[in-house]
C-alpha cells in the first residue's frame, strides 16, 4: 500500500495498474478532446498520479493544474475494459494535493469556507441566498452587468451561471412528512441537498408530488446536511467525511425502503460513503447500508413502476446524462423509459449526450472557460436535435444546460425529468 495516509479507502497499487494504456478512454475524456494532450487525459493523469505516489516526488505545479482540470466526470470510467475506477484515484490525488501543496492564501481561505463553513451549515446558506437573492433583485445586478464591473473584475461569466435564488426555500419543508396518494406502496426518504434548498426548491416540490402521486409515503428527515459531495471531489476530505457521519446517523435511525435523491451528482457520492472510511473504522459498515438503500429517483421510479396517470405532451425534448447518473452510478436507460411513458412526447436522442456539459460541481466556477467551451459544443449538439426541452437528471447540470440556453440564445425550456413527470401528472 503506498504510505500516504489519507483518511478513507486509500488506493493500492493494483488500482493504478490495472490501466493499461490501452486509450480506449481518450475519446470519452472532454479534457483530451478539447486539447488532444496526453497529460489532459484519464491514462496521463494516472500516469502522473503513480509519479507522486510511488516516487515520492514532490506535487508540482504542473501536476496540480493538470489533476484540477479533470471534470472528474468518470466517463472514462464507463469506456475502460480494466474496470479502472478513475473517480476513487482523482480525489486521492486531490486529497493529497489539499494536504500537501501550498495553495495561495486566498484560495486556501476560499476552500476553507466553503467546504468547512458555508456548505456544511444551513444557516450559512440560507444568509447568502439571501444576500444573492437581494443583488438579484434589487437591480444591483443589472446594474454591475451594464457598468462593466464585473467583466472589470473578471467575474463576468462566472457570475452569468450563477442560479436565481428560490423566492421560498425548501429547507421548511425538513422533518415533514407527504402520504401516498391511494394505496402506499412505498415508504422513502428524501435527500434534499443543500444549496438545492434556496435554488431548486420547485424541483424538490415537484419530486415529492410525483413520488406522493405514485404511492410513495416520502419523508424528509430533519438534520440533514450537505451531501459532501463537492468537498469529496475537491480532496477536503475531512469535511466530506464529517457531513458523511451525520447524514449517517440522519438517515439510518428508521427503517426505509429506500433513501431517494434528484441529484446524480450528491446520488453518487452517496452510494460510496463507504470509500470515506476504511473497513476498521466504525462507519464503514453503517455507510454500506446506507449505500445499498439510496437510489437515484429516475431509478427508483422506473423500478417500482408508475401508477399515476399520465396526460399527453405533445413537445419534443432530448436527453442529456448526467456524467454522475450514466458513469457514476451506470443508470442509463431509467430516465429515457420514464420519458418514454409519457403519452405523445417526441423523443429525440442527443449526440454525444455521454459527454460532459462543463457544469462539474463547482467546475464552472474554478475552470470557467473549459467550462464554457464545452457547453458551447453541447449547445451545438442540443439545437441539431430540434428538441423544444432539454431533459437532465442533476440540478448542475440543469443550471448548466440553463445558462447555456440563454448565452446562445436557443429559446429552449430545460427541465429535470421529474419535472416533466410532474407536468404530466397534473390535471
Amino acid at each position: 500500500m503506498f504510505p500516504s495516509p489519507i483518511p478513507g479507502q486509500t488506493p493500492v497499487y493494483e488500482d493504478y495498474a490495472r490501466c493499461i494504456h490501452c486509450g480506449l478512454c481518450l475519446n470519452a475524456c472532454p479534457t483530451y478532446r478539447l486539447w488532444n494532450l496526453e497529460a489532459d487525459s484519464p491514462r496521463g493523469r494516472i500516469h502522473q498520479m503513480i509519479h507522486v505516489e510511488l516516487d515520492q516526488q514532490p506535487i508540482t505545479d504542473s501536476f496540480v493544474d493538470h489533476i484540477d482540470k479533470c471534470l472528474d466526470c468518470r466517463a472514462c470510467e464507463s469506456a475502460c475494459p480494466s474496470g479502472v475506477e478513475y473517480g476513487k484515484l482523482v480525489e486521492h490525488a486531490r486529497a493529497r494535493i489539499e494536504r500537501d501543496y501550498p495553495r495561495s492564501w486566498l484560495a486556501r481561505v476560499t476552500r476553507n469556507f466553503v467546504f468547512r463553513h458555508l456548505l456544511p451549515d444551513p444557516h450559512r446558506i440560507i444568509d447568502a441566498a439571501r444576500v444573492l437573492r437581494f443583488y438579484q433583485r434589487s437591480g444591483l445586478q443589472a446594474i454591475a452587468r451594464g457598468i462593466g464591473v464585473l467583466k472589470l473584475l473578471g467575474l463576468a461569466e462566472s457570475e452569468r451561471l450563477l442560479p436565481r435564488i428560490d423566492d421560498d426555500f425548501f429547507f421548511r419543508r425538513l422533518g415533514w412528512a407527504f402520504p401516498a396518494a391511494g394505496p402506499r406502496r412505498a415508504r422513502v426518504a428524501f435527500f434534499a441537498g443543500c444549496v438545492a434548498n434556496v435554488t431548486f426548491s420547485q424541483l424538490n416540490e415537484a419530486t415529492i408530488r410525483v413520488l406522493t402521486a405514485n404511492g410513495c409515503e416520502v419523508v424528509v428527515p430533519d438534520g440533514q446536511l450537505c451531501c459532501g459531495a463537492l468537498a469529496a471531489h475537491a480532496g477536503v476530505r475531512d469535511a466530506a467525511r464529517e457531513l458523511a457521519r451525520k447524514n449517517l446517523s440522519v438517515f439510518l435511525r428508521k427503517e426505509f425502503d429506500a433513501i431517494i435523491t434528484n441529484a446524480a451528482g450528491c446520488g453518487s457520492t452517496l452510494k460510496e460513503y463507504d470509500h470515506l472510511f476504511s473497513p476498521d473504522e466504525p462507519e464503514y459498515t453503517q455507510a454500506c447500508t446506507f449505500a445499498a438503500r439510496t437510489r437515484d429517483v429516475t431509478e427508483f421510479l422506473a423500478a417500482v413502476g408508475l401508477t399515476a396517470r399520465l396526460k399527453p405532451l405533445p413537445i419534443r425534448v432530448t436527453y442529456q446524462d448526467s456524467c454522475h447518473l450514466l458513469h457514476g452510478q451506470k443508470i442509463r436507460e431509467a430516465p429515457r423509459a420514464l420519458l418514454h411513458a409519457i403519452p405523445n412526447l417526441d423523443f429525440a436522442e442527443l449526440p454525444y449526450s455521454e459527454i460532459c456539459c462543463g457544469s462539474a460541481g463547482v467546475y464552472n466556477v474554478t475552470q470557467t472557460e473549459t467550462s464554457l467551451e464545452l457547453l458551447a459544443e453541447k449547445m451545438r449538439h442540443v439545437q441539431s436535435t430540434g428538441a423544444q426541452t432539454i431533459v437532465t437528471a442533476n440540478p448542475g447540470c440543469l443550471l448548466q444546460l440553463r445558462a447555456g440556453a440563454a448565452i446562445h440564445r436557443t429559446n429552449q425550456e430545460v427541465l429535470h425529468v421529474v419535472e416533466l413527470l410532474d407536468r404530466s401528472m397534473r390535471p
